[in-house]
């Protein structure tokens, strides 16, 4: 059962990454960040059993920096919307120098 979990959490991990990389709409690429976080939240909950509980109390600190990530960067992602009209990411450069 732990390697199955093992095998889908990285699978998930790696369909998240290659959205950051591939995409270039915002909403996407943060839509694929959170899945990262969840990949690694079912990485800590599937060694939680064999390594101890700790696993499981970091998945609760994760889930809270991702519900914090998530208010702050759709906030950011309108904002931007607001002033460009688009999402896209090679549109604007709003965070540059």
């Amino acid at each position: 059962m732990l390697v199955e979990s093992l095998v889908v959490s990285g699978m998930i991990f790696v369909i998240g990454t290659l959205g950051v990389i591939v995409r270039r709409n915002a909403i996407v690429m943060f839509l694929c960040i959170e899945l990262q976080l969840n990949a690694v939240n079912l990485t800590f909950v599937a060694l939680s059993r064999y390594v101890g509980i700790e696993g499981q109390v970091f998945v609760f600190f994760v889930m809270t920096v991702a519900a914090a990530e998530a208010a702050v960067g759709l906030a950011i992602i309108i904002s931007i919307f607001r002033h460009y009209e688009t999402v896209d990411v090679d549109k604007f450069n709003l965070l540059k120098w």
